[in-house]
């Protein structure tokens, strides 16, 4: 038969009871159990005022003046409850904002472990990046889409975002029924009406602004185009080149999308504005040295003009309007240019080699012409950025 394990509490009891028969030799009692006549006599002392009293009390001190205040406490689990996602240096940052005396991140992450309120890893990762980002609002603006949202009634939400490349600013955060031009382009002349024209679009090479395949012209990118906004697209397969949009994705689907299901678009929007004011206004970010994205943004100064300024040419150029085919005439043959220009006009203008000429909408070179060949090429007109730090990387 195994040995059963004795817990404390009962060799406690045993020996309280044994103490206190008749005629017992307590102090030869408390050798025989191994413990000390002091210790012998406070648990005859805690038996008196009641079983109970035999089990382990705790270790822990009466007071503690070091410890966190209980209405600095309060306020810190009440913000962690607001916004179950942020961490302890975005909220030390927002009471202290608020004008609190905010404890330190290493006491507030203490404070939410006491709570309950997160687990006991360290979180993060150990990987590290080197941040670029441009040395002005409105120089560049990051979009894409953040996948496809299912909703509670039916059909799915497509959420398009749109953001600052310096200030992390959320300019437009759109719940749209699906990712087609008419769309995005509604969604961005909103975005235009209140914070003018970017210099510049950072996108990758998806639809509706990019074809697929690198160079490939879009209607939305030429209409970009004519409102004087430069179309940047990212290498393919290399989604860290835009790392500042990529993370704005995952702080979304953590503070919002991952919690809430949305019975239709327009439930969908009520709840992105509602947080995008948030985000914009009230998070602190760490890239911003915990400052929140309005105190480093500014409105462009360039207008949104609808419809877009007619592209103006010079006296004597030759002109062209794209046939629907997507072709124009020049010296009696047919040249190709991108689908995307159809009803356009555009400028022939000679290149450095003889018979050598370029197509031009303005003035972006969109096709070349080579008289001496049968075909004419279509180059890469849309810029592309190539992995370099001092261009673009993750932020």
């Amino acid at each position: 038969m195994p040995w059963r394990e004795v817990s404390a509490m009962e060799q406690r009891l045993e020996f309280v009871t044994l103490a206190l028969s008749e005629g017992a030799n307590r102090r030869e009692l408390c050798r025989r159990f191994g413990i000390s006549a002091q210790t012998g006599y406070k648990w005859l002392r805690r038996w008196q005022d009641g079983a109970e009293n035999l089990c382990d009390r705790s270790r822990r001190p009466h007071g503690s003046p070091a410890r966190t205040a209980a209405g600095v406490e309060a306020a810190i689990l009440a913000v962690r409850d607001a916004h179950p996602a942020w961490g302890a240096r975005k909220i030390a940052r927002c009471l202290s904002r608020e004008g609190l005396a905010a404890p330190a991140p290493s006491t507030v992450h203490a404070v939410l472990q006491r709570h309950g309120r997160i687990g006991g890893g360290s979180g993060g990762d150990n990987h590290h990046y080197r941040r670029f980002e441009k040395p002005a609002p409105n120089l560049l603006w990051q979009m894409d889409f953040k996948g496809r949202v299912p909703l509670a009634g039916a059909g799915w939400c497509h959420p398009l975002t749109v953001i600052d490349d310096h200030s992390r600013y959320a300019l437009c955060l759109a719940a749209c029924g699906d990712q087609r031009t008419a769309t995005v382009r509604s969604a961005l002349e909103g975005a235009f009406c209140r914070y003018g024209l970017p210099e510049a679009f950072f996108l990758d090479n998806g639809s509706p602004w990019g074809g697929g395949v690198p160079g490939q012209w879009t209607p939305l990118g030429v209409w970009l185009l004519k409102l004087g906004v430069e179309v940047i697209h990212s290498r393919p397969y290399h989604p860290q080149s835009r790392g500042k949009n990529e993370r704005f994705h995952r702080t979304l689907n953590a503070e919002l999308l991952a919690c809430n299901r949305f019975r239709d678009l327009a439930c969908a929007q009520r709840a992105f504005d509602a947080w995008r004011s948030v985000y914009n206004t009230r998070r602190p970010h760490e890239a911003l040295g915990q400052e929140v994205p309005a105190t480093r943004y500014a409105v462009s100064p360039r207008p949104f003009t609808d419809p877009p300024p007619e592209i103006v040419y010079d006296d004597g150029e030759t002109l062209r309007t794209v046939n629907q085919s997507a072709n124009i005439s020049f010296r009696n043959r047919l040249w190709r240019v991108p689908k995307a220009f159809r009803g356009e006009r555009v400028a022939i203008r000679p290149r450095d080699h003889d018979g050598r000429f370029g197509v031009f909408f303005g003035a972006k070179r969109i096709a070349t012409i080579d008289v001496n060949n049968d075909e004419n090429t279509n180059p890469e007109t849309v810029s592309h950025v190539s992995e370099q730090a001092s261009t673009f990387s993750p932020g």
